[in-house]
């Protein structure tokens, strides 16, 4: 698994974050976003993982009524962004969805990490348009 100081500074992105005895790490438990975290070997692996698995609650998972999912997008987004050391915006976290989430491209998540999140590597990503 990664190295402790990077799961620390994970849980303290996440304010009541956990680890699990099955080595998951929880960002939101009543909301259930999380991922496995012992499946990370390095913290480029923890940062593709944060961006696959919990962009998603950042801005489109509607678990709650309209006020607390309005919240959660915010812990998430502000979760992501102190983890990351990033400056998204919900309508970005939009595009990471789209085009990274769930690992679907597992590899295009992998340069966007590589390149300083620079959302123009992302398919609709400000340098695509033109």
């Amino acid at each position: 698994m990664v190295e402790w100081s990077v799961a620390e500074r994970l849980m303290g992105a996440f304010p009541g974050s956990f680890i699990n005895h099955r080595g998951e790490f929880i960002a939101h438990q009543e909301a259930n976003e999380y991922f496995i975290l012992r499946s990370c070997e390095t913290g480029l692996d923890v940062k593709c993982k944060v961006l696959e698995w919990l962009s998603r609650g950042a801005f489109k998972t509607a678990p709650f009524g309209k006020r607390k999912n309005e919240e959660l997008h915010a812990f998430m987004l502000a979760g992501i962004n102190k983890f990351l050391g990033a400056e998204f915006a919900a309508t970005d976290m939009d595009e990471i969805y789209t085009y990274l989430g769930n690992a679907v491209n597992h590899e295009k998540t992998v340069q966007f990490v590589e390149s300083g999140y620079d959302m123009a590597t992302l398919p609709d990503g400000p340098l695509s348009e033109a």
